[in-house]
């Protein structure tokens, strides 16, 4: 049995085709081969079309079947997986009403934040988990403000994954996990959070059925399937934000164990069986893919929006024709430290961990007469690392005290170099595996589809490829402190 694995990202998508009886990827493809347009009307903003989606999920899917290595006709279940907090409407005939404000744009943070203030800091926390800041319930209420033509037609509101989901089936459902990432959810009356309908005027019903993670969120309809050459009514039997999924896909599950991710954000992302909070909203949490109302399943989760797409900025600007390759050789050239240049990598908006600050990306120190190119691609990686080792320490506060952190071998976690300043800074081992977000999608069709007795079968033969531990601690703390005194004087 074949299970084809969608992962909605923000610079492309990923399709991925997996056997179900050695849970091994056979195929995988991608579209478009360049990164996706993210529109940006007015300073802080982040939109993408969500057609746009849509039509390149259909040409991954077309390109990867052209590839001759599995019938199409033998895929029994799909899973989507998708970047987190973006807000997309539709009306009753389900055109989508504007571009879909996606997870970076930062233009909701002010009404989040009178929310906040309104509902009361303790209350919200103690129920949502979280402020809600610049999340989808914010951004919903900046549409309701400042696009009332638009609200006034708007029929259900989704996040990207449900949007695909509705385009292969026609049928629109939701999760506690996603609502929960939009800051809907009530995690004490275990529904809806009256408190944020109530503040923000919302009507209940635009809000869609509610179903697990790991359930039917429709059949794929005849036309799509004849498009996409594949069975009509197979189901799509798994939808999880990018972040959870990630996790699901390194078998990170239980309380305890960790996942990182480091690609156009950043992202540490530990389970834990407790209804914690950040009281500064810095870190949040949400629900995990496993959650149920009986069973307690919370993804800690930090995002860390300037992170890879600083390494990009970087080789699209200074080393375009070599790529990252090249950018990584020539790195590797220059000593832990960088010589002094110092690097902030939080160019991508309102940063979360920072209390939705925009301080902007800096390079910092720069010596005319003694630093390079390579000197800047090292330190941009170093940046990012010690960003990563920043928001650890937020999330010790609140109890997430990991041995081990696994992640994909993929985007950042790729650089040697990277891995190095990674684990040495945050004197934490790193567990390296041969998967990706579609494939995670593909595995959670099948635990939805019940090809597997359990979450546990789904990983039998999902082994780690490498394991980094940390070897020069000490080399990296005081690097690490001098970073953290210019990030702070940023703040302050």
């Amino acid at each position: 049995m074949l299970l084809l694995g969608i992962d909605v990202g923000t610079s492309s998508i990923k399709v991925s085709v997996v056997d179900s009886a050695n849970q091994q990827c056979i195929a995988s493809s991608q579209y478009p081969d360049i990164e996706s347009e993210i529109i940006v009307k007015n300073v802080g903003w982040a939109e993408q079309d969500p057609e746009m989606w849509w039509e390149h999920v259909q040409k991954a899917i077309l390109r990867l079947n052209k590839s001759g290595i599995y019938n199409p006709l033998d895929i029994a279940a799909i899973g989507i997986a998708y970047q987190m907090h973006g807000l997309v409407l539709v009306d009753k005939d389900k055109h989508v009403l504007r571009n879909s404000i996606i997870w970076c744009d930062s233009r909701a943070v002010e009404i989040g934040d009178r929310a906040f203030d309104g509902i009361g800091h303790e209350r919200c926390l103690s129920r949502t988990l979280n402020s809600p800041s610049n999340f989808t319930a914010a951004k919903l209420a900046w549409v309701k403000e400042n696009e009332p033509d638009i609200f006034e037609q708007v029929y259900q509101v989704m996040l990207p994954g449900d949007f695909i989901a509705m385009k292969l089936t026609g049928d629109i459902t939701t999760s506690i996990s996603a609502l929960s990432e939009g800051v809907f959810w009530d995690f004490k009356e275990n529904d809806l959070s009256k408190d944020i309908i109530e503040y923000y005027g919302f009507d209940r019903g635009m809000f869609p059925p509610i179903q697990e993670v790991f359930s039917a969120h429709g059949n794929l309809s005849k036309s799509v399937a004849d498009i996409l050459s594949l069975k009509p009514e197979i189901p799509v039997t798994y939808k999880s934000g990018d972040q959870p999924n990630n996790a699901l896909s390194l078998n990170v599950l239980r309380p305890g164990e960790v996942a990182a991710t480091a690609g156009t954000s950043g992202v540490i992302y530990g389970v834990t069986d407790q209804l914690v909070y950040d009281s500064d909203s810095r870190v949040n949490t949400f629900a995990h893919v496993n959650y149920t109302k009986e069973v307690n399943r919370l993804g800690v989760l930090l995002c860390i929006n300037g992170t890879g797409i600083l390494n990009r900025w970087i080789k699209n600007n200074f080393l375009s024709n070599e790529g990252y390759e090249g950018m990584n050789r020539e790195a590797q050239r220059v000593a832990v430290g960088s010589e002094g240049l110092r690097v902030l990598p939080f160019g991508n908006g309102a940063e979360r961990m920072l209390n939705n600050k925009i301080i902007g990306a800096h390079i910092n120190n720069i010596d005319l007469n003694r630093h390079s190119q390579a000197h800047i691609f090292r330190a941009v990686q170093e940046g990012i690392a010690f960003s990563f080792r920043y928001g650890l320490d937020r999330m010790k506060e609140m109890g997430m005290r990991p041995n081990i952190i696994r992640a994909g071998k993929a985007n950042l976690f790729m650089s040697d170099l990277f891995i190095d300043a990674f684990v040495n800074s945050t004197g934490v081992p790193v567990e390296l595996y041969q998967t990706d977000g579609s494939v995670g999608a593909a595995l959670g069709a099948g635990i939805g589809y019940k090809s597997f007795s359990s979450a546990e079968e789904a990983f039998a033969n999902i082994k780690p490829i490498k394991i980094v531990e940390p070897k020069a601690i000490t080399s990296y703390e005081e690097v690490y402190r001098e970073w953290e005194e210019l990030l702070i004087r940023e703040l302050s």
